[in-house]
């Protein structure tokens, strides 16, 4: 079954996240696009941001559901854990934005 969701729009909201959003690992910045977590993150926060407004409760919610792969496999992380207060803060100035074009 294909996906339901815009491939382009995702991908849009992919980039958008992956620009903004960045794990800190003793103060070094991965951001998601170069983790390969943007695409992630963007499939599951998509169908929220189509529905309306999203608050922080919700974005919080998926990424601490979303589990990063640390030390070969041997642990796994939050997301959630994993990004600083402030990035958490320009994720969600940046959802807002683009919700706001769609």
């Amino acid at each position: 079954m294909a996906n339901s969701h815009p491939t382009a729009e995702i991908e849009a909201l992919a980039s958008v996240i992956g620009a903004v959003a960045y794990i800190d690992i003793a103060k070094w910045h991965l951001y998601l696009n170069d983790a390969k977590l943007h695409n992630t993150v963007a499939q599951q926060l998509y169908p929220l941001l189509i529905k309306g407004p999203v608050g922080e409760e919700q974005v919080t919610g998926i990424l601490a559901k979303i589990s990063v792969k640390i030390g070969g496999g041997q642990r796994e992380i939050p997301l959630l854990d994993l990004l600083p207060v402030q990035c958490q803060v320009d994720l969600m100035d940046a959802l807002e934005a683009y919700q706001a074009g769609l």
